[in-house]
């Protein structure tokens, strides 16, 4: 019996002992042992106990991953599937249908089937729902049941699908599918190069490398670098691609965490491949990590001009650390810091609002930094353009309506309806946008804005003050008054929503490679650069 009581006991402070070995906080020793102790206590007595079957490994899947959650968003718990499919994003390989899917609850949306890749070759289109794989029920399955689409090269998966509501089965033969880190380059005109990079994996740099050669040798002399979207990757290949364009021992970023070992600074290592060629990048709100990195670094070094909006502010380190039986977790570590010395990071998750949000630096309090040259940059979370283009930032309803898919479901609708053969000469009309707003209003979108959310708190609150009956035609008014705003924000995000609307449709008749053959003749952030390019004391005055 000692012997059991001491296995019990001495098991949890080894754990703990481990766990603690080389942190900052040996201090904390007894009170993390403690905690695991109880735990373990706890885990135990519920899978022994509980009324109904249990499933040990997803109830401690929960824990795990709802423990993290009061941290930030990329302090994560990977199962060995999720370290899988995080071996995929960072080698941009992997054997499956060759689709973009989208994972909901009850069905698997194909979002873009790439160009003779499986899905496509089998007829698969965007908007097409799976509802069934190999005989299972997608509804059904309690994991991700986008896994059950990838298996080995050669071997074929039947799906039953939704298309415009009928039901439409296809066999489809798995292959090796290479996901290419920059999916597009090509000339905008005569002097203007154009490199599409996309994320931040094993072959960024390599890649984009191979773009700006070609390029150059087909009469490029200034270059338009697209990292809008780019959600980032890994961090040395950020520092790789920024080193086409500056010399060798060059600070690109600085990572500063409270252990010294993470303290780090990062250098270019390599001869450059073109110092002197004028460069535009483009950034938006979806431009995180690796893409801030480069953008930052190429501002703080008056390298490069950077038009479009704030990028999303993503200034957190993480480093993977290998647990036990095949799992693993993703942990933040330190925070990045351009060569200037502004912060990315744009949240902060450890001084939270009273309703449990991450909060914001107001502008007001934003930090000035100077560039290589003298110039003036801010902090305050992501990288500030040296040209900012409102239809570059979402507005809060545009915002609302792709968070709703509402653009994609138009799309599906359009392709189904309209016959497009001649991607040059394609533009939607005003009647395609007040179909667009019949569709918004059949599908029943609703907005909230933050101002009739303040409102309907402010409402509850004078009828427990007895105040309603005071205020109710005040309040009545102040309703109609938004939702007439509502109404009217459709109209004056026309310019925007079109835009948005026109790649997802140009996309279902020409793929990804039709996208960027229309974005170069129409897309405004393009546009705005080559403008720039095309000026050199224009281009100059930006970086001076």
């Amino acid at each position: 019996m000692k012997k059991l009581l001491k296995k019990k006991i001495v098991l949890p402070i080894l754990i703990g002992v481990v766990f603690l070995t080389g942190s900052a906080f040996k201090g904390d020793f007894f009170e993390i042992a403690k905690q695991i102790e109880i735990f373990t206590t706890l885990f135990k007595e519920v899978n022994m106990n509980y009324v109904d079957d249990t499933n040990p490994a997803n109830l401690m899947d929960t824990a795990i991953k709802s423990m993290l959650q009061d941290l930030d968003p990329y302090t994560n718990f990977y199962n060995e599937q999720d370290v899988e499919a995080s071996r995929i994003n960072n080698t941009g390989d992997y054997t499956g249908i060759g689709a973009n899917v989208l994972t909901l609850k009850d069905k698997l949306v194909i979002i873009e089937p790439y160009k003779n890749f499986p899905a496509d070759k089998a007829g698969l289109k965007a908007g097409d729902e799976i509802i069934k794989v190999d005989g299972t029920v997608v509804a059904d399955f309690n994991d991700d049941a986008g896994n059950l689409l990838q298996g080995t090269a050669g071997t074929t998966v039947d799906v039953t699908y939704l298309r415009q509501g009928k039901t439409q089965t296809a066999t489809i033969k798995r292959e090796s599918v290479e996901i290419h880190a920059v999916p597009h380059y090509s000339m905008i005109d005569g002097k203007t190069g154009y490199v599409v990079l996309r994320k931040f994996n094993e072959k960024a740099s390599a890649e984009t490398i191979n773009a700006v050669r070609v390029l150059k040798s087909e009469g490029a002399k200034q270059i338009v670098l697209d990292l809008r979207g780019n959600l980032g990757g890994l961090l040395n290949e950020a520092v790789n691609v920024t080193n086409i364009f500056v010399p060798k021992n060059q600070l690109v970023v600085t990572t500063k965490s409270k252990v010294d070992k993470y303290n780090k600074t990062y250098y270019t290592q390599k001869e450059a491949i073109d110092t002197d060629i004028p460069l535009v990048v483009l950034i938006d709100g979806r431009s995180a990590s690796a893409s801030e990195i480069v953008a930052g670094a190429l501002q703080d070094l008056d390298r490069a001009v950077i038009v479009g909006a704030r990028s999303y502010g993503k200034g957190l380190v993480q480093r993977p650390k290998s647990l036990v039986y095949g799992t693993q977790m993703k942990i933040t570590i330190s925070r990045y810091y351009t060569p200037s010395g502004r912060s990315i990071q744009s949240l902060d998750y450890w001084n939270r609002d009273e309703f449990g949000k991450a909060t914001r630096v107001k502008k007001e309090n934003y930090n000035a930094f100077k560039t290589k040259r003298g110039r003036t940059v801010y902090d305050g979370g992501g990288i500030q353009p040296d040209l900012e283009l409102d239809i570059t930032k979402l507005s809060p309803i545009t915002t609302a309506i792709v968070n709703d898919n509402l653009i994609f479901d138009f799309a599906t609708d359009y392709y189904y309806s309209h016959k497009v053969t001649d991607l040059k000469n394609f533009e939607l009309k005003e009647v395609d946008f007040n179909a667009f707003k019949a569709f918004l209003k059949a599908n029943n979108f609703k907005f909230e804005t933050k101002t009739e959310k303040a409102f309907d708190d402010a409402l509850m609150v004078a009828k427990d003050e007895a105040l309603d009956e005071v205020i109710d035609s005040e309040y009545a008014t102040l309703v109609n008054s938004l939702n007439a705003y509502k109404t009217k924000a459709i109209d004056d995000n026309k310019a925007q929503l079109m835009g948005l609307l026109s790649e997802e449709i140009v996309k279902r008749y020409f793929y990804r490679e039709g996208m960027y053959t229309y974005y170069m003749a129409h897309n405004t952030e393009i546009k705005k650069g080559t403008e720039i390019l095309k000026n050199p004391s224009n281009y100059l005055g930006y970086l001076q």
